[in-house]
């Protein structure tokens, strides 16, 4: 099915039967981000999409995944990277990774408007399928500094079938980020077995991305635990 077709269909966010994820990833890219590390977040994403783990996740069974991503910063500065994309072939998910991977910032110098971020991210599912679980990840190196933050968002807008799970970027010794892990777990997760991944800085942050695409994308087993909230690993 062509890709065209596929957004057009999505517009109208028709259920479908064999989605079992809706999965949107967000992309820190506020001013604390610089060159470099936006690089290195692309990449490393792009190279967590392609990664042998991921697309075992990915095609572990024969209901698809649909997949989108944005950027965010300021509260009025949004960007979609990826629209939505059915993943059922090996060739769709690393075409998804090829679109990251050559994309291009499209804002450097605004704050963290983490709220508005987490409102945006409904908007996406609100245009996407109807699969049978929603997930949003909120991927930064830093807290709420503009406008209203999680909770507010979180009252706000439609989150009760929505799980939203973190990716802190934490970079030792710096005292900017003094709390912030302690911050995602209280203020950013939320919904039934949300958690929290955590990268040791920027050049961690493929290992980061891939461990928690694996977990967010392996299929739960029967009779299972529902993880623990605010959990890393």
């Amino acid at each position: 099915m062509r890709a065209g077709f596929i957004s057009a269909v999505f517009l109208g966010g028709p259920a479908i039967a064999d989605c079992r994820l809706a999965l949107v990833l967000a992309l820190d890219v506020s001013s604390s981000v610089d060159a470099a590390e936006d690089l290195l977040q692309r990449g490393g994403l792009a190279a967590a999409l392609m990664s042998d783990d991921v697309r075992d996740a990915v095609f572990a069974t024969d209901d698809h995944v649909a997949l989108a991503i944005y950027e965010w910063s300021g509260r009025h500065n949004q960007k979609l990277l990826l629209d939505w994309r059915i993943i059922d072939t090996p060739a769709a998910l690393f075409g998804a990774a090829s679109v990251i991977r050559h994309s291009t910032r499209s804002h450097n110098d605004f704050p963290t408007a983490m709220g508005y971020a987490l409102g945006y991210g409904v908007g996406v599912f609100r245009r996407g399928p109807q699969c049978h679980n929603r997930t949003l990840d909120m991927a930064g190196d830093g807290k709420n500094n503009e406008g209203f933050g999680p909770a507010q968002a979180y009252a706000a807008f439609p989150f009760d079938d929505v799980t939203v799970n973190g990716l802190v970027v934490h970079v030792a010794d710096d005292p900017a980020q003094t709390g912030l892990i302690a911050y995602y777990r209280s203020q950013v997760l939320h919904g039934p077995g949300a958690f929290l991944e955590i990268a040791q800085g920027f050049e961690d942050y493929e290992r980061a991305m891939r461990r928690k695409l694996v977990r967010e994308l392996t299929p739960p087993v029967i009779g299972s635990l529902t993880p623990q909230q605010g959990t890393q690993g």
